[in-house]
C-alpha cells in the first residue's frame, strides 16, 4: 500500500519536514515577565514527541507592549532570550523535531487579562496593563481603551523589534520564524481598512496598508541567515463587510512571495467583534485553496482539522501542502500517531515509547 500523502516528506527552504503535519502556535499565558517557565517545557516537550513534522512555539512578543497579556512570552531582552534558550535546550535533549517561533505584536488587542479570567482589557494604569498602540486610534471594541497611533518613531521601534527578536531566535538555534499577520493583531491591523484609517503612506489603498507588514518582513528576512526559513500567518478575510478579503490578501501574499517568503499559513478573522464566521470542519480550507492557486510557495491550512481522513484529503487534493493542528493537539498530543495508524502511515517516536505500538500497527513507527 502506498504511503498516504499526509506522511510524505516536504521541504520548506532548507527545512526538511518528515510529514505534512505542523503544530500551530498556541498561547499558554504562563510566562513571567515575558520569560518562558517550566510549564513551557512540559507543554512544548510533549508536543515535540507528537510525531508532527514541525513545532511552532506560541505568539512571542517582540516588544513588551506587544504582548496580548501580561503572561505572554516575549523575545525582547536577554532574560526572555535566556528563558527560551533553556526551554529549547531541554526539548532538544530528547527530540530532533524542527522548531519555529511565531513573532508577534498584539497592537490594540494587547494589555488584557488571561482568557480563563475573562480576557478583558486592562487600562494603562492597571498593575498588569499598559497603553496599547496601533495603526490608528480605533479601539477593538467599546470596552477597550483607544490605542495610540504609531508615529514614524514608533513604526521604526516596532520594525526593529521584529528584526532584533529574529536575531535572538537565530542565536538560540530556532529553525524557522513565522510572522503573525493574522487574528486582529498589529500586522493584520495595518492590512485591514477597518482598523487602519491612516492618511499617510501606510493607509488607504491595499498597497499602502500592506507597506508596514512588508517592511517588517523585509527587516526580519535581512536579519536572518539566508538559509533560515521565514513564513507568515495571515487572516485571509475579516468575515465582515468592508473588511479585508481574500482578494486583497492574495495581493499581499504575492508581494511576500516576491520578497522571499517561504510559506504562508492561512487562517482568518480576529479583527472585529462583529465578525460572522461560518465555523465548521475545514471552514478555512477554501481560503487556503484560493491563495494556493495564486502563489507558488507552500501553503498551510488550519482550522477545525480534526480527523485523519480530513487532513489527508486536504493535502492529497492539493488544497494545501501542509495542515496545522492546534486545539486538536492540546486534546490529543499524539494526534499524528493516531492519524498514521488510521491511514497506514509512519511517524517517528521516542525509543522510550516504542513498546506501546499495538500489534496491529507493526509498521506504525519509523525505526
Amino acid at each position: 500500500m502506498s504511503q498516504p500523502v499526509l506522511f510524505t516528506p516536504f521541504r520548506v527552504r532548507n527545512l526538511e519536514l518528515a510529514n505534512r503535519i505542523v503544530i500551530a502556535p498556541m498561547c499558554q499565558y504562563s510566562a513571567e515577565n515575558g520569560c518562558m517557565t517550566d510549564w513551557h517545557m512540559i507543554h512544548l516537550g510533549q508536543l515535540a514527541l507528537s510525531g508532527a513534522a514541525l513545532l511552532t512555539m506560541e505568539a512571542t512578543a517582540v516588544v513588551p507592549e506587544g504582548r496580548i497579556t501580561f503572561a505572554d512570552v516575549g523575545l525582547y531582552d536577554d532574560a526572555t532570550e535566556a528563558a527560551m534558550a533553556r526551554t529549547l535546550e531541554a526539548i532538544r535533549r530528547w527530540s530532533d523535531i524542527p522548531i519555529a517561533v511565531q513573532l508577534a505584536h498584539a497592537g490594540r488587542k494587547a494589555s488584557t487579562e488571561v482568557p480563563w479570567r475573562g480576557g478583558t482589557q486592562f487600562p494603562p494604569d492597571h498593575l498588569h496593563g499598559w497603553q496599547t498602540e496601533a495603526p490608528s486610534e480605533i479601539a477593538f471594541s467599546s470596552n477597550y481603551v483607544p490605542p495610540t497611533a504609531l508615529d514614524r518613531e514608533g513604526l521604526k521601534r516596532v520594525r526593529d523589534g521584529f528584526a532584533t527578536a529574529a536575531v535572538r531566535a537565530a542565536r538560540i538555534g530556532i529553525d524557522a520564524v513565522q510572522l503573525h499577520g493574522a487574528h486582529g493583531y498589529l500586522l493584520h491591523q495595518f492590512l485591514s481598512p477597518l482598523s487602519n484609517q491612516r492618511s499617510d503612506e501606510y493607509g488607504g489603498s491595499i498597497e499602502n496598508r500592506m507597506r508596514f507588514p512588508l517592511e517588517v518582513f523585509d527587516a526580519v528576512r535581512a536579519a536572518l541567515p539566508s538559509d533560515r526559513t521565514v513564513t507568515m500567518r495571515v487572516s485571509a478575510t475579516d468575515w465582515i463587510e468592508g473588511g479585508l478579503d481574500v482578494d486583497q490578501v492574495i495581493t499581499f501574499v504575492q508581494m511576500l512571495e516576491a520578497r522571499g517568503c517561504d510559506a504562508i499559513h492561512v487562517s482568518s478573522g480576529g479583527l472585529h467583534p462583529a465578525q460572522q464566521i461560518p465555523v465548521g470542519p475545514s471552514y478555512q480550507v477554501p481560503l487556503a485553496r484560493a491563495i494556493k492557486s495564486a502563489v507558488n510557495m507552500p501553503v498551510v491550512a488550519v482550522g477545525l482539522i480534526t480527523e485523519p481522513t480530513q487532513a489527508e484529503a486536504i493535502v492529497a487534493t492539493g488544497d494545501a501542502d501542509l495542515i496545522a493542528i492546534a486545539r486538536a493537539a492540546l486534546y490529543d498530543p499524539r494526534w499524528p500517531w493516531h492519524a498514521a495508524a488510521a491511514l497506514g502511515g509512519q511517524v517517528k517516536a521516542a525509543s522510550q515509547y516504542l513498546r506501546c505500538q499495538p500489534s496491529q500497527f507493526k509498521s506504525l513507527f519509523v525505526t
